[in-house]
Formats: C-alpha cells, structure tokens, sequence
C-alpha cells in the first residue's frame, strides 16, 4: 500500500492521556505498508493541509495520528466532526527537516556524527525538535552536542 485515505470523527483522548485529538488508524491498514509499525506518514488534511506524523499506539492493538488543535481550526474543524485524511509513507526516512545547523555540525565532526548516525530515528527526531526551539545558534550547537553525546553514551 502507498497510501491511506478515510474520513472518521476526530476524535480526543482522555486526560490522563495526553487530551490529543486523532483519528484511528487501524493496525490491518498499518501493516499493509512496507515498513508496517515503524512508517512514517505524511498526513493531508481535508485536502488542504499537510504535515509528517508518525503512528502512536491506541492500546488496543490499532494506532492513532495527532491532529493538534490549531490545525483542526485551520482546516475548519472540532471535536467529533468528520474529516478526511489522507496518509502517505513520508519519503524523508527522519520525518523531518535536518536543520542546516546540525548538517554543517556533523560535517565538522566525524565522531559526533557517527554517534548521531548511531541514534534510533526517535532519539533524532528529538534532537532535531529541540535545537528547533532554540534561537541562539551557540545555544543550538551545545544543545546539539550534548543531547547526542547523552543519547549515544559518551
């Protein structure tokens, strides 16, 4: 399979789970794709808005993708509304951008790349997610340095 489409209730979890809206996402539909449990999506919403996500599981054996809740307001939908979805396996096997300032680090240090190239995707994604939040590109670059360094044992 190379793509999904549905169009379900949005839906929210419980508080004690976080309060996230989703939509499901059945675990027969997973494994139809090739890398099954471990694919990343791009999800399109109504048609009109795209962004990468990835499968979280729902407890009981199916999965859900996060819609937050700004982008139900940009597509123009709430809580318990229809929607359609589309998901497509993202081709960029990190989900996400590299931001120029991890490129131009790991490509000065072979050893710190290395211990990058070693992290699972996950643990990637979050350094990546984090030195995103920062503005100061010193504050990024130590961030950067010492989150891989942790994450791959050094």
């Amino acid at each position: 399979m190379t793509e999904f489409t549905d169009r379900q209730p949005v839906r929210q979890l419980g508080r004690d789970r976080g309060g996230y809206y989703h939509v499901v996402v059945l675990a027969t539909v997973v494994d139809e794709f090739p890398k099954k449990r471990k694919t990343r999506f791009l999800c399109t919403l109504e048609d009109q808005l795209t962004y990468p996500c990835g499968l979280n599981h729902l407890g009981d054996g199916n999965f859900f993708i996060i819609i937050s809740g700004k982008r139900l307001k940009q597509v123009g939908k709430e809580l318990d509304d229809m929607i359609n979805f589309k998901l497509v396996e993202d081709p960029n096997p990190l989900g996400v951008e590299m931001p120029e300032i991890l490129t131009e680090l790991l490509a000065q240090d072979n050893i710190l790349s290395a211990q990058f190239q070693a992290l699972t995707m996950g643990k990637k994604r979050h350094v990546i997610h984090s030195i995103n939040r920062i503005k100061d590109i010193d504050k990024q670059v130590n961030k950067a340095i010492n989150m891989i360094r942790q994450y791959g044992g050094v």
